[in-house]
Protein backbone atom coordinates (compact mmCIF):
# COMPACT_ATOMS: atom_id res chain seq x y z
CA UNK A 1 0.00 0.00 0.00
CA UNK A 2 1.36 3.42 -0.92
CA UNK A 3 2.02 5.81 1.93
CA UNK A 4 1.34 9.45 1.16
CA UNK A 5 2.79 12.52 2.84
CA UNK A 6 2.94 16.28 2.47
CA UNK A 7 5.36 17.79 0.00
CA UNK A 8 7.79 18.98 2.67
CA UNK A 9 7.93 15.57 4.34
CA UNK A 10 7.08 13.06 1.64
CA UNK A 11 5.72 9.66 2.52
CA UNK A 12 7.57 6.56 1.46
CA UNK A 13 6.02 3.15 1.04
CA UNK A 14 5.96 0.09 -1.14
CA UNK A 15 3.51 -1.18 -3.73
CA UNK A 16 2.95 -4.88 -4.18
CA UNK A 17 6.23 -6.29 -2.84
CA UNK A 18 8.29 -6.66 0.35
CA UNK A 19 10.04 -3.45 1.36
CA UNK A 20 13.45 -4.19 -0.02
CA UNK A 21 14.73 -0.65 0.10
CA UNK A 22 14.00 1.38 3.19
CA UNK A 23 12.51 -0.60 6.03
CA UNK A 24 10.19 2.32 6.71
CA UNK A 25 7.36 -0.07 7.47
CA UNK A 26 8.99 -0.23 10.92
CA UNK A 27 9.88 3.39 11.65
CA UNK A 28 9.59 6.79 9.99
CA UNK A 29 13.25 7.76 10.34
CA UNK A 30 16.02 5.19 10.53
CA UNK A 31 18.72 6.34 12.91
CA UNK A 32 21.93 4.31 12.98
CA UNK A 33 20.65 1.75 15.46
CA UNK A 34 17.33 1.24 13.68
CA UNK A 35 19.08 1.11 10.32
CA UNK A 36 21.36 -1.72 11.46
CA UNK A 37 18.44 -3.53 13.09
CA UNK A 38 16.52 -3.48 9.80
CA UNK A 39 19.32 -4.04 7.30
CA UNK A 40 22.16 -5.59 9.26
CA UNK A 41 25.88 -4.81 8.96
CA UNK A 42 27.35 -3.80 5.64
CA UNK A 43 29.42 -6.55 3.97
CA UNK A 44 32.85 -5.84 2.55
CA UNK A 45 33.56 -6.25 -1.14
CA UNK A 46 36.66 -6.46 -3.28
CA UNK A 47 36.43 -3.82 -6.05
CA UNK A 48 35.91 -6.48 -8.73
CA UNK A 49 33.21 -8.14 -6.62
CA UNK A 50 31.28 -4.89 -6.27
CA UNK A 51 31.56 -4.23 -9.99
CA UNK A 52 30.33 -7.75 -10.72
CA UNK A 53 27.40 -7.28 -8.33
CA UNK A 54 26.36 -4.01 -9.98
CA UNK A 55 26.63 -5.65 -13.38
CA UNK A 56 24.76 -8.80 -12.34
CA UNK A 57 21.73 -6.87 -11.04
CA UNK A 58 21.77 -4.47 -13.99
CA UNK A 59 22.07 -1.44 -11.72
CA UNK A 60 21.67 1.83 -13.59
CA UNK A 61 21.72 5.43 -12.49
CA UNK A 62 18.35 6.54 -11.13
CA UNK A 63 18.77 10.25 -11.75
CA UNK A 64 17.59 10.36 -15.34
CA UNK A 65 20.23 9.15 -17.79
CA UNK A 66 20.17 5.51 -16.64
CA UNK A 67 23.88 4.85 -17.27
CA UNK A 68 25.11 1.40 -16.11
CA UNK A 69 26.67 1.80 -12.66
CA UNK A 70 29.26 -0.96 -13.17
CA UNK A 71 30.67 0.92 -16.16
CA UNK A 72 30.92 4.08 -14.06
CA UNK A 73 32.90 2.19 -11.42
CA UNK A 74 35.23 0.75 -14.03
CA UNK A 75 35.73 4.12 -15.73
CA UNK A 76 36.77 5.81 -12.48
CA UNK A 77 39.16 2.98 -11.56
CA UNK A 78 40.75 3.05 -15.02
CA UNK A 79 41.10 6.84 -15.05
CA UNK A 80 42.68 6.81 -11.57
CA UNK A 81 45.21 4.18 -12.62
CA UNK A 82 46.12 6.02 -15.81
CA UNK A 83 46.55 9.34 -14.03
CA UNK A 84 47.88 7.85 -10.81
CA UNK A 85 45.33 10.10 -9.17
CA UNK A 86 43.23 10.11 -6.04
CA UNK A 87 39.48 9.71 -6.49
CA UNK A 88 36.24 10.98 -4.99
CA UNK A 89 32.62 9.84 -4.69
CA UNK A 90 29.73 12.28 -5.01
CA UNK A 91 26.10 11.60 -4.14
CA UNK A 92 23.77 13.74 -6.24
CA UNK A 93 21.02 14.53 -3.76
CA UNK A 94 19.74 17.63 -5.55
CA UNK A 95 16.19 17.57 -6.84
CA UNK A 96 15.58 20.88 -8.53
CA UNK A 97 12.31 19.78 -10.10
CA UNK A 98 9.17 20.27 -7.98
CA UNK A 99 7.67 17.02 -9.29
CA UNK A 100 10.54 14.90 -7.89
CA UNK A 101 10.80 13.96 -4.21
CA UNK A 102 12.12 10.39 -4.09
CA UNK A 103 15.73 11.31 -3.32
CA UNK A 104 14.57 13.86 -0.79
CA UNK A 105 12.47 11.14 0.86
CA UNK A 106 15.46 8.79 1.03
CA UNK A 107 17.77 11.37 2.55
CA UNK A 108 15.12 12.55 5.01
CA UNK A 109 14.04 9.08 6.14
CA UNK A 110 16.84 6.61 5.38
CA UNK A 111 20.11 8.54 5.02
CA UNK A 112 22.26 5.67 6.37
CA UNK A 113 21.24 3.45 3.47
CA UNK A 114 22.49 6.05 1.00
CA UNK A 115 25.71 6.54 2.96
CA UNK A 116 26.27 2.77 3.00
CA UNK A 117 26.10 2.59 -0.78
CA UNK A 118 28.36 5.60 -1.23
CA UNK A 119 30.95 4.16 1.19
CA UNK A 120 30.87 0.80 -0.60
CA UNK A 121 31.59 2.61 -3.86
CA UNK A 122 34.29 4.73 -2.21
CA UNK A 123 36.08 1.61 -1.01
CA UNK A 124 35.93 0.14 -4.51
CA UNK A 125 37.51 3.18 -6.18
CA UNK A 126 39.83 3.93 -3.21
CA UNK A 127 38.26 7.33 -2.58
CA UNK A 128 39.13 9.01 0.69
CA UNK A 129 36.17 11.38 0.61
CA UNK A 130 32.45 11.10 -0.02
CA UNK A 131 30.48 14.28 -0.72
CA UNK A 132 26.70 14.37 -0.46
CA UNK A 133 25.37 17.32 -2.48
CA UNK A 134 21.94 18.60 -1.41
CA UNK A 135 19.84 21.73 -1.92
CA UNK A 136 17.33 21.69 0.96
CA UNK A 137 18.02 22.73 4.55
CA UNK A 138 16.02 19.86 6.07
CA UNK A 139 17.83 17.32 3.91
CA UNK A 140 21.18 18.82 4.87
CA UNK A 141 20.31 18.46 8.58
CA UNK A 142 19.17 14.86 8.14
CA UNK A 143 22.36 13.79 6.38
CA UNK A 144 24.59 15.67 8.82
CA UNK A 145 22.84 13.94 11.72
CA UNK A 146 23.46 10.58 10.08
CA UNK A 147 27.13 11.40 9.48
CA UNK A 148 27.52 12.50 13.12
CA UNK A 149 25.98 9.23 14.32
CA UNK A 150 28.74 7.31 12.58
CA UNK A 151 31.43 9.13 14.48
CA UNK A 152 35.04 9.75 13.45
CA UNK A 153 37.20 7.26 11.61
CA UNK A 154 37.02 5.75 8.16
CA UNK A 155 36.46 7.73 5.02
CA UNK A 156 35.47 11.36 5.37
CA UNK A 157 31.85 12.14 4.52
CA UNK A 158 31.04 15.77 3.78
CA UNK A 159 27.65 17.37 3.18
CA UNK A 160 27.53 20.34 0.80
CA UNK A 161 24.50 22.50 0.11
CA UNK A 162 24.05 24.04 -3.33
CA UNK A 163 21.43 26.41 -4.81
CA UNK A 164 18.03 24.82 -5.35
CA UNK A 165 17.58 25.18 -9.10
CA UNK A 166 16.49 22.88 -11.91
CA UNK A 167 19.93 22.81 -13.56
CA UNK A 168 21.91 22.21 -10.33
CA UNK A 169 21.60 18.44 -10.66
CA UNK A 170 23.31 18.33 -14.07
CA UNK A 171 26.68 16.60 -13.61
CA UNK A 172 29.00 19.43 -14.62
CA UNK A 173 26.85 21.97 -12.75
CA UNK A 174 27.00 19.93 -9.56
CA UNK A 175 30.77 19.47 -9.78
CA UNK A 176 31.28 23.16 -10.54
CA UNK A 177 29.27 24.10 -7.47
CA UNK A 178 31.17 21.68 -5.26
CA UNK A 179 34.45 23.07 -6.59
CA UNK A 180 33.44 26.58 -5.50
CA UNK A 181 32.18 27.83 -8.84
CA UNK A 182 28.65 28.53 -10.07
CA UNK A 183 26.33 25.52 -10.03
CA UNK A 184 25.72 25.79 -13.76
CA UNK A 185 26.35 23.37 -16.63
CA UNK A 186 29.74 23.83 -18.25
CA UNK A 187 28.43 23.42 -21.79
CA UNK A 188 31.25 20.94 -22.41
CA UNK A 189 31.18 17.16 -22.58
CA UNK A 190 33.27 16.51 -19.50
CA UNK A 191 33.16 13.06 -17.94
CA UNK A 192 33.34 13.24 -14.19
CA UNK A 193 35.04 9.85 -14.26
CA UNK A 194 37.99 11.68 -15.82
CA UNK A 195 37.79 15.10 -14.17
CA UNK A 196 35.37 15.87 -11.38
CA UNK A 197 35.70 16.99 -7.77
CA UNK A 198 38.98 18.88 -7.38
CA UNK A 199 39.97 17.67 -10.85
CA UNK A 200 40.03 14.05 -9.63
CA UNK A 201 38.34 11.09 -11.29
CA UNK A 202 34.95 11.13 -9.57
CA UNK A 203 32.16 8.62 -9.22
CA UNK A 204 29.00 10.73 -9.45
CA UNK A 205 25.62 9.08 -9.15
CA UNK A 206 22.13 9.66 -7.87
CA UNK A 207 20.92 9.13 -4.28
CA UNK A 208 18.67 6.16 -5.09
CA UNK A 209 21.45 4.43 -7.04
CA UNK A 210 23.64 4.24 -3.93
CA UNK A 211 20.70 3.07 -1.80
CA UNK A 212 19.95 0.29 -4.28
CA UNK A 213 23.63 -0.74 -4.22
CA UNK A 214 23.54 -0.98 -0.41
CA UNK A 215 20.42 -3.16 -0.55
CA UNK A 216 21.90 -5.47 -3.20
CA UNK A 217 25.15 -5.78 -1.23
CA UNK A 218 23.24 -7.21 1.73
CA UNK A 219 20.79 -9.36 -0.21
CA UNK A 220 23.15 -10.70 -2.84
CA UNK A 221 22.37 -10.78 -6.55
CA UNK A 222 20.01 -13.83 -6.56
CA UNK A 223 17.71 -12.42 -3.86
CA UNK A 224 17.78 -8.95 -5.40
CA UNK A 225 16.89 -10.40 -8.79
CA UNK A 226 13.95 -12.32 -7.34
CA UNK A 227 11.89 -9.10 -7.47
CA UNK A 228 11.03 -7.26 -10.66
CA UNK A 229 11.69 -8.27 -14.25
CA UNK A 230 14.47 -10.65 -15.30
CA UNK A 231 15.74 -7.94 -17.65
CA UNK A 232 15.32 -5.16 -15.07
CA UNK A 233 15.54 -6.71 -11.60
CA UNK A 234 14.76 -5.01 -8.32
CA UNK A 235 12.56 -2.06 -7.49
CA UNK A 236 12.17 1.55 -8.55
CA UNK A 237 11.28 4.62 -6.53
CA UNK A 238 8.62 6.90 -7.97
CA UNK A 239 7.25 10.31 -7.08
CA UNK A 240 3.54 10.21 -7.92
CA UNK A 241 1.61 13.47 -8.43
CA UNK A 242 4.46 15.45 -6.87
CA UNK A 243 3.58 14.38 -3.33
CA UNK A 244 3.70 10.60 -2.84
CA UNK A 245 6.85 8.50 -3.00
CA UNK A 246 6.46 4.77 -3.53
CA UNK A 247 8.73 1.80 -4.12
CA UNK A 248 7.49 -0.75 -6.61
CA UNK A 249 8.98 -3.76 -8.43
CA UNK A 250 10.03 -3.01 -11.98
CA UNK A 251 7.45 -4.20 -14.48
CA UNK A 252 4.47 -3.18 -12.34
CA UNK A 253 1.52 -1.70 -14.22
CA UNK A 254 1.60 2.10 -14.21
CA UNK A 255 -2.19 2.22 -13.90
CA UNK A 256 -2.06 -0.11 -10.88
CA UNK A 257 0.42 2.14 -9.06
CA UNK A 258 -1.68 5.22 -9.81
CA UNK A 259 -4.78 3.45 -8.52
CA UNK A 260 -3.08 2.52 -5.25
CA UNK A 261 -1.97 6.11 -4.87
CA UNK A 262 -5.56 7.28 -5.17
CA UNK A 263 -5.35 8.49 -8.75
CA UNK A 264 -6.34 7.40 -12.21
CA UNK A 265 -4.70 8.16 -15.54
CA UNK A 266 -7.00 11.17 -15.96
CA UNK A 267 -6.42 13.10 -19.18
CA UNK A 268 -2.95 11.60 -19.50
CA UNK A 269 0.23 10.98 -17.52
CA UNK A 270 3.54 12.83 -17.72
CA UNK A 271 6.36 10.34 -17.19
CA UNK A 272 9.90 11.45 -16.44
CA UNK A 273 9.13 14.93 -15.14
CA UNK A 274 9.50 18.25 -16.94
CA UNK A 275 12.01 16.85 -19.40
CA UNK A 276 9.72 13.86 -19.88
CA UNK A 277 6.96 12.71 -22.21
CA UNK A 278 3.18 12.57 -22.05
CA UNK A 279 1.32 9.28 -22.27
CA UNK A 280 -2.26 9.46 -23.51
CA UNK A 281 -4.82 7.66 -21.32
CA UNK A 282 -4.79 4.48 -23.41
CA UNK A 283 -1.01 4.29 -23.39
CA UNK A 284 -0.88 5.03 -19.64
CA UNK A 285 -3.27 2.14 -18.97
CA UNK A 286 -1.12 -0.21 -21.07
CA UNK A 287 2.35 0.84 -19.92
CA UNK A 288 4.43 -1.00 -17.36
CA UNK A 289 7.18 0.56 -15.28
CA UNK A 290 10.09 -0.75 -17.31
CA UNK A 291 12.47 0.73 -19.84
CA UNK A 292 11.23 -1.55 -22.63
CA UNK A 293 7.54 -0.87 -22.04
CA UNK A 294 7.93 2.90 -21.74
CA UNK A 295 10.25 3.03 -24.77
CA UNK A 296 7.44 1.56 -26.87
CA UNK A 297 5.50 4.76 -26.12
CA UNK A 298 8.49 7.05 -26.65
CA UNK A 299 8.97 7.67 -22.93
CA UNK A 300 11.60 7.04 -20.27
CA UNK A 301 11.19 6.89 -16.51
CA UNK A 302 14.02 9.37 -16.00
CA UNK A 303 14.16 10.55 -12.40
CA UNK A 304 10.98 8.64 -11.55
CA UNK A 305 8.40 11.45 -11.65
CA UNK A 306 4.89 10.29 -12.60
CA UNK A 307 2.30 13.05 -12.98
CA UNK A 308 -1.31 12.16 -13.81
CA UNK A 309 -3.38 15.07 -15.10
CA UNK A 310 -6.82 15.15 -13.42
CA UNK A 311 -9.95 15.77 -15.47
CA UNK A 312 -10.75 19.01 -13.64
CA UNK A 313 -7.65 20.94 -14.71
CA UNK A 314 -6.72 22.68 -17.96
CA UNK A 315 -3.95 20.80 -19.84
CA UNK A 316 -2.94 23.78 -21.96
CA UNK A 317 -2.71 26.10 -18.97
CA UNK A 318 -0.75 23.57 -16.91
CA UNK A 319 1.80 23.08 -19.70
CA UNK A 320 2.14 26.83 -20.27
CA UNK A 321 2.80 27.42 -16.57
CA UNK A 322 5.57 24.80 -16.53
CA UNK A 323 7.09 26.16 -19.73
CA UNK A 324 7.28 29.61 -18.14
CA UNK A 325 8.94 28.23 -15.01
CA UNK A 326 11.43 26.23 -17.07
CA UNK A 327 12.33 29.40 -18.94
CA UNK A 328 13.02 31.11 -15.62
CA UNK A 329 15.25 28.18 -14.63
CA UNK A 330 17.52 28.82 -17.61
CA UNK A 331 21.24 28.41 -17.05
CA UNK A 332 21.64 31.75 -18.85
CA UNK A 333 24.67 30.64 -20.82
CA UNK A 334 23.47 30.30 -24.42
CA UNK A 335 20.95 31.86 -26.79
CA UNK A 336 18.45 28.98 -26.80
CA UNK A 337 18.23 29.25 -22.99
CA UNK A 338 18.44 33.03 -22.55
CA UNK A 339 16.17 34.00 -25.43
CA UNK A 340 14.67 30.85 -26.86
CA UNK A 341 12.91 29.43 -23.81
CA UNK A 342 11.30 32.73 -22.68
CA UNK A 343 10.15 33.30 -26.26
CA UNK A 344 8.71 29.77 -26.35
CA UNK A 345 6.83 30.45 -23.10
CA UNK A 346 5.53 33.75 -24.53
CA UNK A 347 4.08 32.25 -27.71
CA UNK A 348 2.68 29.27 -25.82
CA UNK A 349 0.85 31.58 -23.42
CA UNK A 350 -0.37 33.60 -26.40
CA UNK A 351 -1.82 30.43 -27.94
CA UNK A 352 -3.52 29.46 -24.69
CA UNK A 353 -5.04 32.95 -24.44
CA UNK A 354 -6.62 32.65 -27.88
CA UNK A 355 -3.90 33.91 -30.19
CA UNK A 356 -5.22 31.95 -33.18
CA UNK A 357 -3.55 29.55 -35.58
CA UNK A 358 -0.67 31.97 -36.00
CA UNK A 359 0.15 31.53 -32.32
CA UNK A 360 0.24 27.74 -32.67
CA UNK A 361 2.49 28.08 -35.70
CA UNK A 362 4.74 30.38 -33.69
CA UNK A 363 5.01 27.72 -30.97
CA UNK A 364 6.19 25.17 -33.54
CA UNK A 365 8.70 27.66 -34.91
CA UNK A 366 10.08 28.39 -31.45
CA UNK A 367 10.40 24.67 -30.73
CA UNK A 368 12.51 24.25 -33.85
CA UNK A 369 14.56 27.29 -32.87
CA UNK A 370 15.77 25.91 -29.53
CA UNK A 371 16.03 22.20 -30.28
CA UNK A 372 19.55 20.74 -30.47
CA UNK A 373 21.16 24.15 -30.15
CA UNK A 374 21.66 24.52 -26.41
CA UNK A 375 24.90 24.35 -24.47
CA UNK A 376 23.26 21.82 -22.13
CA UNK A 377 20.18 19.60 -22.24
CA UNK A 378 17.79 22.14 -20.70
CA UNK A 379 16.49 23.70 -23.95
CA UNK A 380 16.08 20.28 -25.56
CA UNK A 381 14.30 18.81 -22.55
CA UNK A 382 11.91 21.74 -22.29
CA UNK A 383 11.14 21.76 -26.01
CA UNK A 384 10.42 18.02 -26.03
CA UNK A 385 8.11 18.43 -23.02
CA UNK A 386 6.09 21.09 -24.87
CA UNK A 387 6.10 19.15 -28.15
CA UNK A 388 4.91 16.04 -26.36
CA UNK A 389 2.06 18.03 -24.78
CA UNK A 390 1.02 19.42 -28.17
CA UNK A 391 0.89 15.87 -29.51
CA UNK A 392 -1.00 14.51 -26.49
CA UNK A 393 -3.57 17.35 -26.26
CA UNK A 394 -3.94 18.70 -29.81
CA UNK A 395 -7.61 19.60 -29.48
CA UNK A 396 -7.04 21.41 -26.19
CA UNK A 397 -4.37 23.67 -27.65
CA UNK A 398 -6.35 24.20 -30.86
CA UNK A 399 -9.52 25.15 -28.98
CA UNK A 400 -7.65 27.56 -26.73
CA UNK A 401 -5.87 29.14 -29.67
CA UNK A 402 -9.15 29.59 -31.55
CA UNK A 403 -10.78 31.23 -28.55
CA UNK A 404 -13.15 28.64 -27.15
CA UNK A 405 -10.89 27.05 -24.54
CA UNK A 406 -11.92 24.37 -22.08
CA UNK A 407 -13.22 26.60 -19.29
CA UNK A 408 -11.34 24.68 -16.63
CA UNK A 409 -9.00 26.35 -14.12
CA UNK A 410 -5.31 25.62 -13.79
CA UNK A 411 -5.18 23.74 -10.50
CA UNK A 412 -1.43 23.12 -10.24
CA UNK A 413 -1.56 19.41 -11.02
CA UNK A 414 1.92 19.94 -12.45
CA UNK A 415 3.62 21.20 -9.26
CA UNK A 416 5.67 24.37 -9.24
CA UNK A 417 7.46 26.18 -6.40
CA UNK A 418 5.12 28.03 -4.02
CA UNK A 419 5.57 31.45 -5.62
CA UNK A 420 4.68 29.95 -9.00
CA UNK A 421 1.78 27.71 -8.01
CA UNK A 422 -1.87 28.55 -8.60
CA UNK A 423 -3.05 30.48 -5.60
CA UNK A 424 -5.65 27.87 -4.59
CA UNK A 425 -7.28 29.00 -1.36
CA UNK A 426 -5.02 32.05 -0.97
CA UNK A 427 -6.50 34.21 -3.75
CA UNK A 428 -9.89 33.65 -5.36
CA UNK A 429 -12.29 35.27 -7.76
CA UNK A 430 -15.69 35.48 -6.03
CA UNK A 431 -19.12 36.06 -7.63
CA UNK A 432 -21.82 38.13 -5.93
CA UNK A 433 -24.99 36.37 -7.13
CA UNK A 434 -27.19 39.30 -6.10
CA UNK A 435 -25.50 41.42 -8.77
CA UNK A 436 -24.42 38.98 -11.51
CA UNK A 437 -26.40 39.41 -14.78
CA UNK A 438 -24.67 36.73 -16.81
CA UNK A 439 -22.87 39.08 -19.21
CA UNK A 440 -20.06 36.51 -19.65
CA UNK A 441 -17.30 39.08 -20.03
CA UNK A 442 -15.36 37.40 -17.20
CA UNK A 443 -14.92 34.17 -19.18
CA UNK A 444 -13.61 36.16 -22.15
CA UNK A 445 -10.93 37.70 -19.93
CA UNK A 446 -10.22 34.62 -17.78
CA UNK A 447 -11.06 31.48 -19.81
CA UNK A 448 -8.60 29.45 -17.71
CA UNK A 449 -10.43 30.33 -14.48
CA UNK A 450 -14.10 31.00 -15.21
CA UNK A 451 -16.49 28.40 -16.60
CA UNK A 452 -20.09 29.19 -17.52
CA UNK A 453 -23.06 26.96 -16.77
CA UNK A 454 -25.81 26.09 -19.24
CA UNK A 455 -27.56 29.39 -18.50
CA UNK A 456 -24.47 31.50 -19.16
CA UNK A 457 -23.64 32.29 -15.54
CA UNK A 458 -20.32 31.41 -13.78
CA UNK A 459 -20.45 27.74 -12.81
CA UNK A 460 -18.75 28.41 -9.46
CA UNK A 461 -19.19 31.14 -6.90
CA UNK A 462 -15.53 31.01 -5.83
CA UNK A 463 -12.64 30.19 -8.17
CA UNK A 464 -8.92 29.79 -7.40
CA UNK A 465 -6.70 32.18 -9.33
CA UNK A 466 -3.15 31.10 -10.36
CA UNK A 467 -0.52 33.67 -9.45
CA UNK A 468 0.38 34.24 -13.10
CA UNK A 469 -3.26 35.17 -13.90
CA UNK A 470 -3.66 37.64 -11.04
CA UNK A 471 -3.47 40.75 -13.31
CA UNK A 472 -6.19 39.34 -15.55
CA UNK A 473 -8.38 38.54 -12.56
CA UNK A 474 -8.08 42.15 -11.37
CA UNK A 475 -8.99 43.34 -14.87
CA UNK A 476 -12.05 41.07 -14.89
CA UNK A 477 -13.16 42.62 -11.60
CA UNK A 478 -12.75 46.15 -12.97
CA UNK A 479 -14.54 45.40 -16.24
CA UNK A 480 -17.52 43.45 -14.90
CA UNK A 481 -20.55 45.52 -16.08
CA UNK A 482 -22.63 44.45 -13.06
CA UNK A 483 -19.80 44.95 -10.54
CA UNK A 484 -20.49 41.36 -9.45
CA UNK A 485 -16.89 40.16 -9.10
CA UNK A 486 -14.57 40.45 -6.11
CA UNK A 487 -10.90 39.48 -5.81
CA UNK A 488 -10.38 37.97 -2.38
CA UNK A 489 -6.93 37.40 -0.87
Amino acid sequence: MAVSGPADRPGLGCVGAPRLLTGLDRTGWLDREAHLAVHGPLPRFHPDELTDLASDIGLRGRGGAGFPFARKLQAVMLSAREKQSATAVVVNGSEGEPSCLKDTALLLHAPHLVLDGALLAAAAVSAEEVVVAVTRADVERSVRDAVDERGPGGRRVRVARLPERFVTGEGTALVSGLNGGPALPSGQRVRTSERGLGGMPTLLSNTETYAQLAVAARLGAPAYRSVGLPSEPGTVLLTVAGSTVVETPSGTSLAYVLDLCGSGVGQGVLVGGYHGRWLEPGAARSADLSRQSLAAFGAVLGAGAVLPLPEETCPAGEVAAVARWMAKESAGQCGPCVRGLPALADVLEDAVRGGGRAALEAVEARLRGVRRRGACSHPDGTSYFVASALAAFPEEFRDHALGSGCGRPVTGALPLPPDEEPAGGAERLVVDWTLCKGHGLCVDILPDVVRLDADGYPAQASMPVPARLRPKALRAVRRCPALALRFRE
